[in-house]
């Protein structure tokens, strides 16, 4: 199997003002003075903080992400942020269909799928999250949800340019719960298939694989260690950098 650089990204979601880039700015100095990290490093942090993350963590390393962006490049949409805009910012990658914007604004595999294009058509590295809630795991469709989601989520030119999966459990964001890592790497195996299936086994097997859901410092050494797990995104624990670090120390 192709050898994967992990990926660490922090989404900060709706949390952080201007003062948060002092964690930032602590963030940046473990990862300078202390071993060298063996993971890419991104965070997302809200748009309004994008382009101070992309300036100040660049000579540390740290590589700035948006949290969303619309599928159109410009036009008539009121408060909405475009792919090429987040790139203007110093942006590198996007995370499109988070399961909060797909439950709390109704976006559909086929609104996640144009916007995963969009990032793309700007240069942007697209973070596709798919997930089940815990109705669909407990019902035993967990794999199938996740598996249509993977086909109509993400887009065909993944076949030539680079995205990301990221498999966030929903029942397992902001909980504190976390799947078994028996779970996990059944659920991380069935998207590694679904992915060489698609693209081909070269392809498949280049491709990354994260784990979001609860994923902090007292667990992440263990998750990252499951098979096709190539790193997490992290939500709570990446607004502190001394856990944010812990986690990345952890690949």
């Amino acid at each position: 199997m192709t050898t994967i650089s992990p990926l660490i990204a922090g989404n900060w979601k709706m949390n952080g003002l201007t003062h948060s880039l002092d964690e930032l700015a602590e963030l940046a100095r473990l990862l300078t003075t202390g071993a060298a990290p063996r993971a890419v490093v991104v965070v997302c942090p809200p748009a309004t903080l994008l382009a101070s993350v992309a300036a100040q963590g660049a000579s540390s390393g740290i590589l700035a992400g948006g949290q969303d962006c619309h599928a159109e490049a410009s036009g008539a949409h009121t408060g909405d942020i475009s792919a090429s805009m987040l790139a203007d910012a110093g942006a590198q990658f996007v995370i499109v269909g988070h399961s909060e914007r797909r439950a709390h604004h109704g976006e559909t595999d086929a609104v996640v799928c144009a916007k995963a294009e969009a990032g793309i058509g700007a240069g942007l590295r697209p973070i596709i999250c798919v997930g089940e809630t815990e109705a669909e795991r407990d019902a035993g469709e967990a794999e199938a949800v996740v598996a249509r989601q993977l086909a109509a989520s993400i887009p065909d030119a993944a076949g030539q340019h680079d995205i990301v999966v990221a498999y966030e459990p929903v029942w397992a964001i902001g909980t504190g719960r976390t799947p078994t890592l028996e779970d996990i790497a059944s659920m991380h195996g069935t998207i590694r298939a679904a992915l060489c299936e698609r693209f081909g086994q070269e392809r498949g097997d280049a491709l990354r694989i994260l784990y979001g859901g609860s994923m902090k410092p007292q667990n992440a050494r263990e998750i990252l260690s499951v098979e096709n797990v190539n790193g997490g995104l992290v939500g709570g624990a990446s607004l502190l950098a001394k856990d944010f670090y812990t986690i990345i120390s952890a690949v």
